[in-house]
């Protein structure tokens, strides 16, 4: 679905934003309205604030140590009101910030925007970790740092426990590096979440739907030269010669990869050739 135009402008405007001066949890919820343009938002920022206020209520106020932040986000989060990861991946509602507080269900990622939400709420040092398969959130307290699992509850991980999940992923192979404790942007989450709807889309062969998805993406994420290229290809399946040729020098013009800017020249010649 298309982004309705008040929709289009907010989005815009977190697009012109630095990535600190994004509200994630808001940004989430203008992005669940895309599906959604006739439900208010409101309840949605009160359930938002009451779980900030809940989970300040049981660490005892901003000061709280890291055993205790996780304790009151876990208690709150997952033990008294119910969050837990969806049953069905394949659920584009699960990707959905609205309906996974309608429902208490949803995807790592958007579990993991509750918690940094609330924990960037309290002033707490949170952030979405880059793991390969798996959104992780990380705390940090006075030099000590955990990482926890939405997928598990919200289960704090040793680096024993990574490295086994890195292996089931990618083969005995793999091994931990700095790469694999990378933090994510507001804007990166953001992308994180709406790269699940778009690969359900794809692998269901919805190439307009997809297609609207990526483009609501370069609303808030401008600078994504990879998202030009994405929304160039899937322009030129659905036979859009034109448009395609445009996202395609846009990516050009904002990639700096040569194989990438490669491989997209390739593609304009023949879209060009189409269009003469």
């Amino acid at each position: 679905m298309r982004a309705p135009p008040d929709i289009r402008a907010h989005l815009v405007e977190v697009g012109n934003n630095a990535d600190d001066d994004i509200d994630l949890a808001e940004t989430a919820l203008v992005l669940a309205a895309v599906a959604r343009p006739c439900v208010s938002r409101a309840p949605y920022r009160r359930h938002l604030q009451a779980l900030v206020d809940e989970v300040a209520d049981y660490a005892g106020g901003t000061g709280a140590g890291l055993e205790r932040q996780i304790e009151a986000l876990t208690l709150v989060i997952v033990k008294r009101y119910g969050y837990g990861v969806t049953d069905d991946f394949n659920d584009l509602d699960a990707a959905n910030l609205m309906r996974v507080i309608d429902t208490r269900s949803g995807l790592p990622v958007v579990l993991g925007i509750l918690f940094i939400h609330v924990s960037d709420s309290l002033g707490w040092r949170v952030s979405g970790i880059d793991f390969p398969g798996r959104f992780l959130v990380r705390l940090d307290y006075n030099g000590r740092r955990a990482i926890i699992d939405p997928f598990a509850s919200s289960r704090v991980l040793t680096a024993h426990d990574m490295r086994d999940m890195l292996k089931a992923l990618s083969g005995n192979h793999a091994e931990l590096t700095p790469e694999h404790y990378r933090e994510m942007s507001a804007r990166a989450v953001l992308l994180r979440l709406q790269e699940n709807i778009k690969t359900r889309l794809l692998r269901e062969v919805r190439l307009e739907d997809a297609l609207d998805v990526v483009e609501t993406m370069l609303l808030f994420a401008p600078d994504a030269s990879y998202l030009w290229r994405e929304c160039g290809l899937l322009q030129a399946r659905l036979d859009r010669p034109q448009e395609a040729v445009a996202s395609l020098e846009e990516h050009l013009r904002r990639s700096s990869g040569p194989s990438a800017r490669y491989n997209a020249s390739i593609l304009l010649q023949r879209l060009r050739a189409r269009l003469n």
